[in-house]
């Protein structure tokens, strides 16, 4: 089941990570502005933001099948038909709009749902292990996008990632056991027939506490502060000097370092506690939007691999912990759908930053100011884990 659920993942949100590649040859074949481009990536958030809660009712009431199903048959139709577009709007429609609901539908949404019927004690390191499916996204879909848009064009590439996301579909609806998944472990049982007893938590009583509104704000900000600098990276990487393969692959050795620091967030979070180790990932994030900022006044070999190091080890730590903290502080027959309205900040948050980063990059003609107001971010984003006792104090 972890595995399935670490599969799905990778291959809905590290997918949507590509789009970081097409951005600029179709920038190139166009002519719309950088900020259009990135707004497209904006919107993509909002619609995956506005869908989370709804896929977290979805969830508890249908179940996993035709939740993953639906999700995958929707990523294979926005990649396959984004080979044709002609228009702008088709974009939006197809990259924010299809793909949105598509990767909530396949995300941690699900997944998280799923993790909790299994997990209690080791429940941190499970969804670690699930969130770091992005990271491994990123090195391994990112360069072969890169790849296939070098060798074949960009139409190309939008076409051979969707035929084979299709041909995952049958596969997720036929051969995965997701009566056994959604059936949890024997405990999960007894713990949510009580839990449906009492009352349990609802919407209405977790929105009406503060460590509800914490973790929406970590998770915001955090978010608005990554993908104000995320999908221009390797915009901003070629704009700088570097090789168009070099700026991609250096944006997927971020992601596989991710892996190690989201995998290692629950234990580390346990050994160290959970604000120390979330203070200790804001600071590296900091530290490497000041190396990206250094790195605008020319391509330096020693900075870009200083950067990868330093911001991919601390990238994702946080998301995972939040999850956590929410899944268990929320835990029973609706955490599907309070989890869900908590991760819609998250992306909100990233569509916000995606936006005001091409906005900044339009209005500046450069990176540097998007990459100060990144920084603003980051310390609203860790503010919460010191100030909010229910967080703070959390074990």
């Amino acid at each position: 089941m972890l595995a399935t659920c670490f599969a799905l993942n990778m291959f809905g949100r590290g997918i949507a990570d590509t789009y970081t590649v097409f951005l600029v040859p179709i920038e190139r074949e166009f002519g719309w502005s950088r900020s259009q481009l990135t707004s497209v990536y904006s919107l993509y958030m909002v619609v995956g933001g506005f869908a989370s809660p709804l896929v977290g009712m979805v969830f508890d009431r249908l179940g996993p099948r035709w939740v993953y199903g639906a999700g995958m048959v929707l990523l294979g139709s926005a990649f396959y038909l984004a080979g044709g577009i002609t228009q702008l709007w088709q974009l939006y429609l197809l990259m924010s709009v299809t793909l949105g609901v598509g990767v909530g539908l396949t995300g941690m949404i699900p997944a998280s749902g799923l993790l909790s019927r299994w997990f209690r004690a080791r429940l941190s390191t499970a969804i670690g292990v699930v969130f770091s499916a992005l990271g491994v996204g990123a090195i391994t879909q990112v360069p072969l996008a890169q790849w296939l848009v070098d060798r074949y064009g960009w139409q190309s590439a939008y076409h051979f990632l969707g035929t084979a996301l299709f041909g995952l579909v049958p596969v997720v609806i036929l051969l995965v056991p997701w009566r056994r998944f959604a059936a949890g472990h024997p405990a999960y049982h007894a713990e949510t027939k009580d839990k449906s007893t009492t009352g349990g938590w609802t919407l209405r009583s977790a929105a009406g506490t503060r460590i509800y509104w914490a973790m929406a704000q970590a998770f915001f900000c955090t978010a608005a502060g990554m993908f104000t600098i995320i999908p221009q990276t390797v915009a901003f990487f070629i704009d700088v000097g570097f090789s168009p393969l070099t700026a991609a692959s250096a944006f997927g050795f971020v992601g596989m370092l991710s892996v190690v620091s989201v995998t290692s967030s629950g234990l580390l979070s346990d050994r160290f506690g959970m604000r120390q180790t979330v203070t200790a990932s804001f600071a590296g994030t900091s530290t490497g939007i000041v190396i990206l900022i250094a790195l605008a006044g020319g391509a330096s070999a020693l900075l870009l691999v200083a950067y990868v190091i330093v911001f991919g080890l601390c990238q994702g730590v946080r998301g995972p912990i939040v999850s956590s903290v929410c899944t268990r502080y929320f835990a029973g027959p609706r955490v599907g759908t309070i989890y869900g309205t908590i991760f819609a900040a998250n992306l909100l948050g990233a569509a916000f930053g995606s936006l005001m980063g091409g906005v900044l990059h339009d209005l500046t003609d450069g990176y540097r100011v998007g990459f100060v107001f990144a920084l603003c971010l980051i310390a609203l984003a860790a503010a919460p884990f010191w100030t909010v006792p229910a967080l703070r104090n959390f074990r």
